[in-house]
């Protein structure tokens, strides 16, 4: 790999958004350390094979997220990473391909555990017929799913989006949208690697889903707690074994159905 990351950029996307890409997993793997500087046009364009037209908006998109500053007569800086908007999703993407450490593991433990069981309580007071059938799809899909079977975190993911949309909160919602990337890779770090504890993992969603049918509040917040604690002691043993999981782009199979 060259320093500008360039085999991550998928050759699919437009142009801003590859050239985004590549400098932005740059900046998150250190090869751009804090306070460096970019090299300068001419050499980006020259790299990257695009129009200064092109190579400005990925400027402009990845100075949106935080990560740069351009100045006059400096050029364009990387900032310290306290500025970066690590709710954004390509920037949270980016961080996962650069490689999951311990403290980013903790620090979304944390977010979660601040903000999933509050939306698994108020779900039990929300919830509709629809939610309803689309939590029990996402269960039923893991259960059938191995763990190991990339379905069981497709299903994991879709699970807990569905929480967020079913707790009728629209920030919890944007929260839960943001974060789908790197849930979706923890998800598929913390997939379940024998019969017991697969078992142990859809039982702890059914339990979730039974307590916001029955509006148990309390319960619901209770057993999300669980789930998030126990994927967290999963994700944890799967970084010391593999640190460099790749950012899977499948969708989940189990999507939110229109109310009857």
């Amino acid at each position: 790999m060259d320093e500008l990351g360039a085999e991550t950029v998928p050759r699919h996307a437009p142009g801003h958004a590859r050239v985004a890409r590549a400098l932005g997993t740059g900046i998150v793997a250190g090869r751009y350390a804090q306070g460096d500087v970019l090299p300068g046009e001419p050499v980006l364009l020259a790299r990257f094979g695009v129009s200064r037209t092109v190579l400005r908006e990925a400027i402009k998109t990845l100075a949106g997220k935080g990560m740069i500053e351009t100045r006059t007569r400096v050029g364009t800086r990387v900032r310290e990473r306290a500025a970066w908007n690590l709710f954004d999703r390509d920037v949270l993407a980016w961080t996962i391909e650069a490689g999951i450490d311990p403290r980013f593991l903790s620090d979304l433990a944390e977010i979660r555990l601040a903000i999933e069981p509050a939306a698994a309580a108020l779900a039990a007071a929300r919830r509709n017929a629809a939610d309803l059938d689309t939590l029990d799809a996402c269960v039923a899909a893991m259960r059938a799913a191995p763990g190991l079977d990339p379905a069981f975190a497709r299903a994991d993911v879709a699970f807990h989006l569905a929480l967020a949309e079913a707790s009728g909160n629209r920030f919890m919602h944007s929260v839960g949208a943001v974060t789908e990337a790197a849930l979706d890779v923890l998800f598929h770090l913390s997939r379940p690697t024998d019969p017991q504890a697969h078992d142990v993992a859809w039982r702890t969603h059914a339990a979730i889903a039974a307590a916001i049918r029955a509006g148990d509040g309390a319960a619901a917040a209770t057993a999300t707690e669980a789930a998030v604690r126990d994927g967290l002691k999963n994700s944890a043993a799967a970084v010391e074994r593999a640190p460099r999981a790749p950012y899977p782009e499948a969708s989940p199979p189990c999507t939110r159905r229109n109310p009857t």
